[in-house]
């Protein structure tokens, strides 16, 4: 008989190991174009303040819309993660793939000094961080792979 590595509250009632908090928190920060764009259609009067504070060229607002289709896709992906396993194990490559793209852009921006107001430093900290617990959490990896996807 085989010991589970994880407590059987780890699981969900499908028998699968549950997302980590952290993970939706990653997805959401990811998707911040996406997210922030529904609230500057929300606050007609101070949208474009709100875009134009954190995207004041319109150039990096299309880049962060299309280095959050990943994690929108992310999202919709976590509740199909037995019907599609093999797409759901490579999805962390293609989150940890985007975050690193985002970084690059981020840090040749900052090099440039593109952006001085906007908080684009706090948001590549952030970034940073996401990239490397992505890469470095356990239980996360685990839950991207096949073999500890179901309680046995």
């Amino acid at each position: 008989m085989v010991g589970l590595k994880y407590l059987p509250e780890e699981y969900d009632a499908k028998g699968q190991l549950r997302l980590p908090f952290l993970f939706w928190l990653i997805l959401l920060l990811q998707a911040r174009t996406w997210l922030l764009l529904v609230m500057a259609g929300a606050s007609r009067q101070q949208g474009n303040d709100l875009l134009a504070l954190f995207y004041p060229d319109r150039q990096s607002f299309w880049l962060g819309l299309a280095l959050g289709i990943p994690a929108a896709i992310g999202l919709l992906l976590t509740g199909y993660r037995q019907r599609w396993p093999r797409l759901w194990q490579r999805w962390r490559h293609v989150l940890s793939a985007s975050l690193l793209i985002s970084l690059l852009w981020q840090g040749s921006s900052l090099l440039q000094g593109a952006f001085p107001d906007s908080p684009l430093l706090l948001l590549t900290l952030f970034d940073l961080l996401a990239l490397f617990w992505l890469q470095t959490q356990p239980r996360l990896r685990d839950c991207f792979l096949p073999e500890h996807q179901h309680i046995e």
